[in-house]
C-alpha cells in the first residue's frame, strides 16, 4: 500500500505490503541509514570509549561525533548533550535533578496538565518524597498554556518550570520562549520536553531560552532505548545514576556507543531534511487528508486542537457518530491510534482532550493520525477512502452539520509562534 516518499527515499522495508502507517507520533521505523551507521559498533568496534588503548579510540571518536550531531540539531554545544536511555529518563534527570540540586527546603515546580506522564509522575514523586510543591497549570480549548497563568503561579521559591514543546496527541505548539523568559524573571530553570518536536520543526535552544531540553531517538527514526538531555552550561543537576564520571557525571555507566551513534545519525538526517523544508511536505499531506475526510463526511469532522499552531505532521480529529477505536477496528488498511501510546487500549477519554474541555464523547471519539518520512500521497488517498467508507456505515450522522475549523496550509511552524 505504501509507495516511494516524495523526498526520494525508498519505502521502508518494515512498511512494504503492510497497512498505511499513520502512527509516527507513537514511534518511527528506524531509518536504514541509521541502522547502517550503528552496526559497526555492535560488531568490530567493541571497546570501552573510556579506555586509553587502541580499542577505545574509535568508540570514543564515534561517541564524540554523535554528541556533536545532536548538539547541532538543537543549536547546543556538544558538551551540553547528555545521552540517556529514554525520554522518560531524560525528563527525570531534568526534573528531579534540578529540584534536588537547588537545595531549596520547599522547592516549587510548575508544569501543565497535558504534559507527558514522565513529567507529571516525576512531579508527584517530588511532592511525596522531597516535599516539593507542584503547580499544574490548565490549558485552553486548543491545549495552550496562558503565559499570564504561568506568571501568576511563579514565586521566588520556584526552582523549575517544565512545559513541553509539542503535544503528542494534538500537536499543539506551546509558546516556549515566552514561558521560559517568565520563568527566568523569577530565577527558575526552564525544562522543555521536545520529544515530539525535535526533527519535525526547527528547534534552537538558545532562541527558545531553555535551560534543559529532552530529545528522543525513537520519535526521529532512531531505535528505542536512546535519548538525550540538553543541559545548558552552568546548570547544576543531581545525577540520575551514581558511580563513574560518564556523561558529565550525570549518568554513570559505560555508554552505549551504538545507540548514541544511531541518535547522532538520526539527528544529522533530520537537520538535513529540515533545511530542505521537510515540514512543508508533511503539512501538505496532513491538510490533504483533512480535506478528503471533510469532503467525504460533510458536517461530521471536527478538528481537535489548533488549526495552525501545531506540528506539521499531526491531525487529531473526531468523526460525529462513531468512536475512534471502533473506526480503527473497521479499517485494517490503516495503522493509527486514538491518542497517546501511553494510554492506548484503555478505552477511556483522552486526558489531554479532556483537559482541553472536550466532552467525554468527543474525547473518546478522537483519532490521532500522524505522518512521517515515508508517508506518501498514495497513503493519504488510501487512508481517507478507508475512513470515509467505514464512517459512512455508521448511521448516527448529525441532523445539522457541525461547523468545522478550516485546515489551511500553515506558515513555517515554530514552538514559539508570535
Amino acid at each position: 500500500m505504501n509507495g516511494a516518499a516524495d523526498d526520494g527515499h525508498r519505502i521502508h522495508p518494515a512498511l512494504r505490503g503492510g497497512p498505511v502507517y499513520l502512527d509516527y507520533n507513537a514511534t518511527t521505523p528506524v531509518d536504514p541509514r541509521v541502522t547502517e551507521a550503528m552496526l559497526p559498533h555492535l560488531t568490530g568496534y567493541f571497546g570501552n570509549p573510556s579506555s586509553g588503548h587502541l580499542y577505545g579510540a574509535e568508540p570514543r571518536r564515534a561517541l564524540a561525533g554523535a554528541r556533536t550531531e545532536v548538539a547541532v540539531l538543537v543549536g547546543a554545544e556538544p558538551g551540553e548533550i547528555v545521552f540517556t536511555a529514554s525520554g522518560s529518563e531524560a525528563d527525570l534527570l531534568a526534573t528531579r535533578g534540578a529540584v534536588l540540586a537547588s537545595g531549596a527546603p520547599r522547592p516549587h515546580v510548575v508544569t501543565q496538565v497535558t504534559e507527558h506522564p514522565a513529567i507529571l509522575e516525576s512531579c508527584r514523586v517530588l511532592e511525596r518524597l522531597h516535599g516539593a510543591r507542584v503547580t499544574v497549570l490548565p490549558v485552553d480549548e486548543e491545549g495552550l498554556v496562558d503565559p499570564a497563568a504561568l506568571g501568576a503561579a511563579l514565586t521566588h521559591e520556584t526552582v523549575l518550570v517544565s512545559v513541553m514543546a509539542a503535544n503528542n496527541e494534538t500537536g499543539t505548539l506551546q509558546p516556549v520562549a515566552e514561558l521560559a523568559a517568565l520563568a527566568h524573571e523569577f530565577g527558575a530553570l526552564f525544562h522543555c520536553d521536545a520529544a515530539q518536536a525535535v526533527g519535525k520543526i526547527p528547534i534552537d535552544v538558545k532562541a527558545l531560552g531553555v535551560d534543559l531540553l529532552t530529545v528522543v531517538g525513537h520519535k526521529m527514526y532512531a531505535p528505542k532505548g536512546v535519548a538525550a538531555l540538553y543541559v545548558r552550561e552552568g546548570v547544576r543537576l543531581e545525577p540520575v545514576t551514581y558511580g563513574g564520571g560518564q556523561e558529565n557525571g550525570l549518568r554513570a555507566g559505560t555508554e552505549n556507543v551504538a545507540l548514541a551513534v544511531a541518535l547522532g545519525t538520526a539527528a544529522r538526517l533530520a537537520a538535513t531534511e529540515l533545511a530542505a523544508g521537510s515540514w512543508e511536505r508533511l503539512t501538505a499531506l496532513r491538510d490533504d487528508l483533512h480535506r478528503r475526510l471533510d469532503t467525504g463526511l460533510p458536517g461530521r469532522v471536527r478538528l481537535n486542537g489548533p488549526a495552525r499552531q501545531r506540528l506539521p505532521n499531526t491531525l487529531n480529529l473526531g468523526i460525529e457518530g462513531v468512536l475512534g477505536h471502533e473506526l480503527l477496528d473497521a479499517v485494517p488498511e490503516i495503522a493509527a491510534s486514538t491518542g497517546s501510546a501511553c494510554h492506548e487500549g484503555t478505552r477511556t477519554p483522552s486526558p489531554a482532550l479532556t483537559a482541553m474541555g472536550l466532552p467525554d464523547d468527543r474525547a473518546s471519539g478522537a483519532l490521532r493520525l500522524s505522518l512521517g518520512r515515508w508517508t506518501t500521497e498514495e497513503d493519504i488517498a488510501i487512508a481517507a477512502t478507508a475512513l470515509v467508507r467505514a464512517a459512512t456505515a455508521y448511521p448516527e450522522a448529525p441532523d445539522t452539520p457541525v461547523a468545522v475549523r478550516a485546515s489551511t496550509p500553515a506558515s513555517p511552524p515554530r514552538p514559539d509562534p508570535a
